[in-house]
């Protein structure tokens, strides 16, 4: 029986909840204006919650109990509210968990990660997101979830502190590919990453990065993951990476000392199948919380 106490089960959720000491914080922002396709990334941070306590804290893989307690921070009101409006309250919410180890935002469509970004402080961040677009859209129409790398880069940030990882074929345009040249960004392909192996592709990444950053974002755009096991993004498509390469991939990634804050992005629970994107985010978390035990 999955969640029976008699079997001693103790849940992830249980290390989750009030704990101002908490190394980890974790905040919702569940911002849905402005998607370029149309869905419900706004019930991401109340699903992710609600599927925790189906994950045990034991890894039977490794023997390893994690006991690493998560400061749940709540929510960032977002209800209706544009991208460019969200942005401070999105990045000061984050900043606020600054003495924190790590920082997990539960978004949300991708228009938080900007904000996540900057409460980092962007002379001294890298960014590396898993992601099958590039998100270089201009910026000229307004912000949304199709830009916050393009706005980052005119925010600032230097393009070759920033690695996008997973991009895939004929999900983005040539003009994307060339910005992304010209400004210097590391671009690693979807057959990149199943030839060479994700976590392999990933532990390049965030070597090149920290030798030009003190701290990492990564944004984890959840539909860099292939449609069949993923389903529930709006953007997802065939012949991505596979969610057992994502899963190793965010153990490298939270075992990075540099690290500093991750986002969790794009994730619909309107498009559920099965609880598949419920119990996907909830096994990302409990990979991300192994590989932080590793630090």
């Amino acid at each position: 029986m999955e969640d029976s106490d008699a079997l001693g089960w103790r849940s992830i959720a249980d290390l989750t909840g009030d704990h101002p000491d908490a190394s980890v914080a974790l905040i919702g922002a569940g911002l849905n204006e402005r998607s370029l396709t149309p869905g419900r990334c706004d019930l991401g941070p109340k699903a992710f919650r609600a599927v925790l306590p189906r994950f045990s804290t034991y890894d039977v893989e490794t023997g390893a109990e994690l006991s690493t307690r998560v400061h749940d921070a709540g929510d960032v009101a977002l209800k209706g509210v544009s991208p460019a409006d969200a942005f401070r309250p999105v990045r000061d919410a984050a900043a606020a968990q600054a003495r924190r180890a790590l920082t997990v935002l539960i978004g949300g469509n991708n228009a938080i990660t900007r904000p996540g970004v900057h409460a980092l402080g962007l002379d001294r961040v890298g960014v590396l997101t898993l992601d099958a677009h590039f998100d270089l859209r201009d910026t000229d129409q307004g912000l949304t979830n199709g830009n916050p790398i393009q706005a980052l880069l005119e925010d600032g940030l230097a393009g070759d502190r920033i690695s996008q990882i997973g991009l895939a074929p004929f999900a983005n345009t040539k003009r994307a590919h060339d910005k992304a040249k010209a400004a210097g960004i590391s671009v690693r392909t979807a057959r990149e990453c199943r030839e060479q192996g994700l976590a392999v592709v990933v532990a390049e990444e965030l070597a090149r990065l920290s030798t030009l950053c003190e701290v990492l974002f990564v944004d984890f755009d959840i539909d860099v993951i292939d449609r069949s096991q993923w389903p529930a993004s709006p953007g997802a498509r065939p012949g991505g990476v596979s969610a057992q390469d994502f899963f190793d991939a965010t153990r490298a990634i939270g075992a990075h000392p540099k690290v500093k804050a991750v986002d969790l992005t794009e994730y619909d629970p309107s498009l559920e199948i099965g609880d598949l994107g419920s119990l996907t985010a909830g096994r990302w978390f409990c990979e991300l919380l192994a590989g932080f035990e590793r630090r």
